[in-house]
């Protein structure tokens, strides 16, 4: 089925916004005692993670703020019509929300474009902001030095495969590659020997918009030990060099092997859902390079139950490309509660912030959304380690993460790097066409401002 081209998607975001969001907005309007809260709901319809902590959320605010009350104002969508609907939203008092949960990636440039409030004069008088770790308070921030979001937690990510099928291709079940090389070789035995099964999938093209570019191409890239995407000392962005052109290949050798998905079932823009709720829990998948955060899929209520899965996956950490120091290789990111600069209620904005951000309820999120923990406080409590299989492992890998270059300019740039994936997994472009396409795209998206490799 053919993507609408970005026209039209910001067409039907303009139609949203006018024609369902006109009344949620604020400006002269706008009830003095309503927080209108805006957020992304998942697509699934079983599975509503975030809705039902809302949803405690708001009982929690209005019984402590009698006469005050919480409107939650879903946006149902994929991530990258969430962030243009978001944007429509925020451009204007009738439509814009008084609080918007903001993916850490487009935080910046919601920054530059003036859509959002700096909540430093909040932050200051709010003692639980000293329990944030300094990377997590870092993701918000803007150019000038202010901060424009609480996180609500982060992230890593790493290697799930299935034991099951590891044993029957006669691989470890505690198995755990080196390199790039013996994660290939693994995936080549499982085609041979468990025919039926997708060996390894690793995200790719525009379709899956960010989830191609941070779970698989940055991946591989800050594993190359090459130069990575930005360099701040420069303040410039850095051109496609060997460990771009490495990752690449890797990639194209998935699809060109056949070692991925079918290239159909690749570029639909639904895979993240299908892989943690079909592939996955029916044994269809070998190997998924994917994120912490699957088990609340999982979790009973999900929608998508899969209690034995902490028996049935394994877990292994993404290695570097020829296991050179340190040998692991993670990324971060995360989603951060800000106040749109056009909010009608900020003030309420900001204490509902401050109720979803006590301890027990940010842990209480933490674990309802296989989240990593932000708060030092949280991270140290016993009963979060111990809440869920694999929080140990994936907080673990937060020594060896890294964390996207958040510039006003990465959404362009992350389009042009999963435009270069999308060439070589149809086989459309060569790897040095494909970077060659990436170098002059981010040339146009960066004004130039181009570290040349």
């Amino acid at each position: 089925m053919p993507r609408p081209s970005a026209p039209v998607l910001l067409t039907a975001a303009a139609v949203f916004a006018a024609a369902t969001l006109t009344a949620c907005g604020g400006g002269a309007e706008s009830d003095p005692d309503v927080v209108k809260v805006s957020y992304k709901q998942s697509t699934d319809n079983q599975i509503r993670v975030m809705d039902k902590y809302l949803g405690e959320m708001k009982k929690q605010f209005e019984k402590a703020h009698p006469g005050k009350k919480v409107k939650l104002v879903p946006i149902k969508a994929p991530d990258s019509e969430y962030y243009t609907k978001l944007q429509q939203m925020l451009r204007s008092p009738k439509t814009a929300p008084d609080l918007v949960y903001e993916d850490t990636f487009l935080i910046n440039s919601d920054i530059t474009s003036g859509y959002l409030k700096p909540l430093d004069p909040y932050l200051k008088k709010w003692k639980d902001w000293d329990q944030f770790v300094d990377t997590a308070k870092s993701a918000a921030k803007g150019e000038d030095g202010k901060t424009y979001g609480v996180p609500d937690g982060t992230d890593t990510r790493a290697l799930w495969f299935s034991k099951d099928i590891f044993k029957k291709a006669g691989l470890p079940e505690d198995w755990q590659p080196k390199n790039w090389a013996e994660i290939l070789d693994a995936a080549r035995t499982i085609k041979k020997k468990v025919p039926g099964v997708i060996p390894l999938n690793v995200y790719t093209g525009k379709p899956a918009g960010e989830m191609a570019t941070m779970q698989g191409f940055e991946m591989l890239l800050y594993g190359t030990g090459e130069d990575p995407l930005y360099d701040p000392d420069a303040k410039k962005w850095i051109a496609g060099g060997k460990g771009f052109k490495d990752s690449l290949e890797f990639v194209e050798t998935v699809y060109k092997e056949k070692l991925g998905p079918e290239v159909s079932d690749a570029l639909d823009p639904n895979i993240g859902t299908r892989a943690r709720g079909e592939l996955m829990p029916e044994g269809k998948l070998a190997i998924n390079l994917d994120g912490s955060w699957l088990p609340q899929d999982w979790l009973a209520g999900a929608g998508h139950e899969w209690p034995e899965w902490s028996k049935e996956l394994g877990l292994a950490h993404m290695p570097t490309q020829h296991g050179q120091a340190p040998g692991k290789v993670s990324m971060s990111g995360g989603w951060t509660w800000a106040v749109p600069s056009k909010a009608a209620n900020p003030d309420l904005a900001f204490e509902f912030i401050e109720t979803m951000q006590t301890k027990a309820n940010a842990q209480k999120w933490y674990v309802a959304n296989s989240g990593i923990a932000v708060r030092e406080d949280v991270a140290a409590d016993p009963a979060y380690v111990k809440a869920q299989p694999g929080i140990k492992f994936f907080t673990d890998l937060v020594e060896y993460t890294h964390y996207r270059p958040a510039y006003p300019a990465y959404p362009k740039v992350s389009t042009a790097i999963q435009e270069a994936m999308e060439g070589v997994t149809t086989g459309d472009a060569s790897v040095a066409e494909a970077a060659k396409g990436y170098d002059e795209e981010l040339d146009s998206v960066t004004n130039g401002e181009v570290v040349k490799k």
